[in-house]
């Protein structure tokens, strides 16, 4: 059997084994499609783990936007400046007025706060002469202990940086927060009827008449929970200033303050605002905490069975249960921003399902009547 020939091509032209290399062989006009995919992927992740943020900025900046937007209805129609003019000056007159209210609440806790290490072991000296407690706290010397404790803690702080790091960055953060949600509060304000109007033309020609009556409606229950809640918190604000100026509780713009930031959070908020009036009450003697227990739990009582009914329960319709049971799963759903958008959303949907079952009083009005 002959031997097949392999030919010339195939014994002298044979190409050489390619050398392996160790290392990555990289296209380099594929770096930069590379490095936008990378970058798009870190944007990506970035956006969704600040989605639940990103939500909760921009419905406290809608509700802020609701607040003010009345006050620049009515400049506008009063002026009859454009609308931009005219939040302008709402936001303007804003600004100016919550600088003068932090001005001359940071004078005086400024100096109030001076005197805490001194206040602070004479309260828990006179808590020792309650007849339960007072018994234990002079066995064991507390007045001494938090004495020596006040006078160590700036050394703690110095030997231990960590705790006033956190206490920075969390502070920077809320600055961010609130910086980036007033941002989004102003550009709602200013721009609203632009993005209602984009918003409209979305809807269908034949839809658009409904529509508006609908987004009427909501405005209309979200306007009227918002300045009710406004009212309620700054009355809880007024009588707190009140009780810790007539018992000369220290911080007591503070208080106020705080009371009125907290008492629109849904079921935790009064408890939030009065446990600092008491607290601070009890710095000047424990007669002075009981009382401003005592005014406390009055108010409480007033405002949840006469002042949450009359005014926010009518503002949205609906009964205490269902305003109470609304903000119980709003925050077992969305946390503080969800509790305080669960009693709104309520009543607006209960008004929208009431006026699609029957018609409103304008449309009993304009029909033709019958013969």
């Amino acid at each position: 059997m002959a031997t097949p020939s392999l030919g010339p091509s195939a014994t002298s032209e044979t190409p050489a084994p390619a050398t392996r290399s160790d290392g990555i062989d990289l296209d380099p006009r594929s770096a930069i499609p590379l490095a936008i995919a990378v970058a798009l992927l870190a944007i990506t992740v970035w956006f969704i783990r600040s989605i639940p943020r990103t939500l909760s900025a921009l419905a406290i900046a809608s509700l802020l936007a609701f607040a003010l937007n009345p006050l620049v209805e009515a400049l506008k129609r009063r002026t009859g400046w454009h609308r931009r003019t005219a939040a302008g000056v709402v936001l303007l007159s804003t600004a100016l007025i919550a600088t003068v209210i932090a001005a001359l609440i940071t004078v005086p806790t400024i100096h109030e706060v001076r005197d805490f290490n001194k206040q602070i072991p004479k309260t828990v000296k006179d808590l020792g002469q309650l007849p339960i407690i007072g018994p234990r706290l002079r066995e064991a010397n507390a007045s001494q202990k938090v004495q020596q404790w006040l006078n160590d803690a700036p050394k703690h702080l110095d030997a231990n940086s960590k705790p006033i790091e956190h206490v920075a960055g969390a502070i920077a953060d809320g600055v961010v927060a609130a910086m980036f949600t007033l941002l989004l509060a102003i550009t709602i304000l200013i721009d609203g009827e632009f993005i209602v109007g984009g918003v409209r033309r979305l809807v269908p020609a034949r839809r658009r008449a409904e529509a508006d009556r609908m987004g009427r409606l909501v405005y209309q229950v979200v306007g009227r929970y918002i300045a009710g809640t406004l009212l309620v918190a700054a009355l809880a604000g007024v009588v707190m200033l009140t009780g810790s100026l007539v018992l000369n509780v220290p911080l007591a713009p503070l208080i106020a303050v705080w009371v009125a930031i907290t008492n629109p959070i849904p079921q935790i908020g009064g408890f939030l605002g009065g446990v600092v009036f008491v607290l601070l009450a009890l710095t000047q003697g424990a007669v002075v905490g009981v009382i401003a227990l005592a005014i406390f739990l009055v108010y409480q009582q007033l405002e949840n069975h006469v002042l949450q009914p009359l005014i926010i329960g009518r503002a949205v319709r609906l009964s205490p249960p269902a305003t109470m049971v609304a903000a119980l799963v709003g925050v077992a759903a969305g946390g503080l921003v969800g509790g305080l958008f669960a009693i709104p959303l309520l009543g607006a949907t209960k008004a929208i399902y009431l006026s699609t079952r029957s018609p409103t009083e304008d449309e009993k009005a304009s029909a033709p009547h019958a013969a």
